[in-house]
């Protein structure tokens, strides 16, 4: 906890006052429901549902600049939740998990271009920081979507929905855990906020591995019906089974 709490705010101190003041946590159901909305409101508690197609929209036209948004307003909604509802902190918050990757970029890159010593080092540094906090964040939608036993139920699931070591293994299969992560914790919020469904297009019929429920390496890799949409309908591949 002292660990955690420290973290996020040493690194919040190193923020400038506009930016904070912006992404103060707000309480649920502050940001209106239209898509510009969400996409560019502060952090809400319980977290704002951000589904997989909302999640692409974001990111594919900006470079993937707005995930660091999302991903700095996931970890901080988990953060606070946590706070509030008394839960042990098992993250650093969108401070702590995000920035210390973000300067170490911005001042390592440069060093490491010059060549000069420790520049490659802080770049090493700052991505196996953010590479953790991935894992642990897949860990926490796990434990999320385990400990409610109604929430759970209603999610459909039988099991936790993520191989958090997943994060560990080159394209395209952590993108794979990646994309599972963003439509259970989107759709956990959902739940705990008491939203109305709303169906995820891109999750659950384009790329039906996102909504899936949980599968082991060798399943994805033997099951054709988890893929895309037009293998749904596919065999398995008994003969690598």
């Amino acid at each position: 906890n002292d660990f955690c709490k420290g973290t996020n705010e040493f690194w919040k101190n190193l923020v400038i006052e506009p930016v904070r003041n912006y992404v103060e946590i707000q309480p649920a159901g502050t940001a209106e429901s239209d898509v510009l909305s969400k996409l560019t409101a502060p952090p809400e508690v319980p977290g704002i549902p951000r589904p997989v197609w909302l999640t692409i929209l974001g990111s594919v036209p900006t470079a993937l600049g707005w995930y660091g948004y999302y991903k700095f307003s996931v970890e901080e909604e988990l953060y606070q939740y946590e706070l509030q509802t008394g839960k042990q902190i098992t993250g650093c918050g969108g401070y702590g998990t995000l920035f210390p990757f973000v300067y170490g970029i911005i001042i390592g890159f440069p060093l490491k271009l010059l060549h000069v010593p420790f520049g490659d080092t802080i770049v090493t540094m700052a991505g196996l920081w953010i590479l953790i906090g991935q894992a642990n964040l897949y860990r926490r939608v796990n434990e999320l979507c385990n400990e409610d036993g109604e929430v759970k139920k209603m999610m459909g699931l039988e099991e936790p929905p993520l191989h958090g070591w997943w994060a560990l293994l080159p394209p395209p299969l952590d993108v794979v855990v990646g994309l599972r992560q963003v439509h259970f914790l989107s759709e956990y919020w959902r739940f705990k906020r008491g939203e109305e469904y709303d169906k995820d297009i891109i999750a659950e019929e384009l790329f039906p591995f996102i909504s899936s429920e949980r599968f082991t390496l060798k399943e994805f890799v033997t099951e054709p019906k988890r893929w895309f949409w037009f293998t749904k309908n596919m065999e398995d591949f008994e003969i690598l089974k």
